[in-house]
């Protein structure tokens, strides 16, 4: 039987490094990146930038330590393993949402639910979990299909919403994000997080209040106000924070870092991000839409993805274009993710010649034209890899007719599935391959498998290895069949991989924040000085 617990006063995250308000003035934190968030509803739309803005407002029941990225109580108090199929958690007690009521053991049981609902973009959160019980007004019980060795990493995304407001706003089930239909939780949240939404205007900017009433007292900011501008143009978010305008970007431009650098009133922090960037292919429908190739499908033939990834020079693209903030990567997971080795991390060697004559052997030694979608303010400089890979890919042949589209509609159109060719980047919130492999390479079905497969690829074997690992508790049987199921996504060459992402922040010398790999700030550890 294993629990854990820990005692209030060590729950918050850093406590004896945390500033409190005693002896500060009170602060306004501006910050900028590049887009917006899709929605306030917390089950809604699976977006890392609007999981890390949500946290400010909605809890988990579990959240990592940023600094050791180990899970750690938030508004549960400790949790204990009563069987294999069975974790019983304490709630903290005294908590309120942000309209005065309590959280109780209704709220999470309800917020839990609402995450399986079938409009709900958290199902890989939910993996393997069978029903959620109410034991008492401070406890629950999560019951599991089988062991589940990373449930409590899971829990870590999956955020608390009153069960009372929720019901009185029509906000039951969460916003649907294939459709334009909105709920009240679209735009409105009610949490019982450090911070107060205070106003939305989607797209144009962001404001969040302290919540007086935040019962994690031992580790506040001085920090009252926060305000976020999404701005596309890279340009103008780089004035903005040369002018003092803001003090801090999540994204800066990977050509302006070495002046920011050398700036004596700005820093910048780097770290590398557990997101890998990739490209998916179509592998389901018989024809392509917008191809010229008709009656069949070119992607489902193991050569011309073979081929579409030998043609990609990687090394050129993270010098370049990425400017060194980019380590290329043959696997779909980065290496701080269990079940990544150096094997899966070799890529298939760019060449061009090998290219033209696996398109040659598969019987397109013209090649073809092939619809490609791309954010254009999601990823470090994901517009411009894009243009570049069409240029690399022409030289075989393979004229991709290129869209870029903004955050907000791109993700809702590849669920869709209206994409050929498509980027995705995946970041690893439990810090374990299950979460990515799951998503991507499952065979597209219920309760999270294949909820981000939108190339629809499948194969049995994979499968099989993947609901094998499920719920296998001996750590080394359950790491191998991890990276078996990497190696073999590899030799499918299910995705495209590209690289892992390195993020550099940047801010005015009088912030102080801690760098996490998921690329998101912890509202409780900024200071403004």
């Amino acid at each position: 039987m294993k629990s854990f617990s820990v005692p209030m006063q060590a729950v918050v995250l850093g406590a004896a490094l945390a500033v409190t308000t005693g002896g500060l003035q009170a602060k306004t934190f501006k910050w900028t990146s590049a887009s917006d968030i899709p929605t306030w509803d917390i089950h809604s739309q699976n977006n890392a930038l609007a999981n890390g803005i949500h946290a400010s407002v909605y809890e988990s029941l579990v959240y990592y330590n940023s600094r050791t990225f180990k899970p750690e109580p938030l508004l549960a108090t400790g949790w204990n393993q009563v069987s294999p199929t069975q974790l019983r958690l304490t709630l903290r007690t005294g908590v309120k949402f942000h309209d005065g009521s309590d959280f109780t053991a209704d709220d999470a049981v309800f917020s839990l639910q609402r995450a399986m609902a079938p409009t709900s973009n958290f199902t890989p959160y939910i993996q393997g979990i069978d029903r959620i019980v109410k034991v008492n007004n401070n406890t629950i019980d999560i019951f599991t299909k089988g062991p589940n060795p990373v449930l409590v990493n899971q829990l870590t995304e999956l955020r608390m919403m009153s069960k009372a407001w929720a019901e009185k706003n029509n906000s039951t089930a969460p916003k649907d994000i294939k459709t334009q239909d909105e709920n009240f939780a679209h735009r409105n949240a009610m949490g019982t997080g450090p911070f107060v939404l205070k106003e939305w205007a989607p797209d144009q900017k962001m404001v969040l209040t302290r919540n007086p009433n935040w019962w994690g007292k031992g580790a506040e900011t001085n920090v009252t106000e926060i305000v976020y501008t999404p701005v596309k143009a890279t340009a103008t978010r780089m004035a903005a924070l040369l002018s003092g305008e803001v003090d801090f970007v999540l994204d800066p431009s990977p050509q302006d870092l070495p002046r920011l650098r050398q700036d004596g009133n700005l820093k910048v922090m780097d770290g590398v991000e557990n997101r890998t960037i990739f490209f998916g292919m179509d592998q389901h429908r018989d024809e392509l839409v917008g191809s010229n190739v008709k009656g069949k499908n070119p992607l489902k033939d193991v050569r011309v993805r073979k081929a579409l990834y030998q043609a990609i020079d990687m090394n050129a693209i993270a010098r370049v274009t990425l400017r060194g903030l980019g380590q290329p990567t043959g696997a779909l997971i980065a290496p701080q993710v269990t079940g990544w080795t150096e094997g899966v991390h070799q890529r298939y060697p760019f060449d061009v010649a090998a290219a033209q004559k696996l398109l040659a052997d598969a019987g397109y030694k013209d090649g073809f034209e092939v619809d490609f979608a791309c954010p254009n303010n999601r990823y470090i400089n994901d517009e411009a890899i894009c243009q570049a890979v069409t240029a690399m890919w022409a030289r075989i042949g393979v004229k991709a007719k290129l869209r870029t589209l903004p955050l907000a509609t791109y993700f809702p159109m590849i669920q869709r599935y209206e994409a050929s060719i498509y980027m995705l980047g995946w970041g690893v919130p439990t810090f374990d391959a299950m979460y990515s492999l799951q998503s991507l390479v499952r065979s597209v079905g219920q309760g999270g498998d294949g909820n981000y497969n939108v190339g629809r690829y499948s194969n049995p074997k994979m499968d099989q290895i993947i609901d094998r690992a499920k719920t296998e508790t001996d750590l080394l049987i359950r790491n191998r069949l991890l990276t078996e199921a990497l190696e073999l996504s590899n030799a499918d060459v299910s995705h495209l991989p590209l690289h892992n992402q390195v993020i550099p922040w940047a801010m005015k010398k009088s912030i102080n924040v801690v760098h996490r790999a998921d690329n998101r700030l912890d509202w409780r550890l900024i200071t403004v000085n």
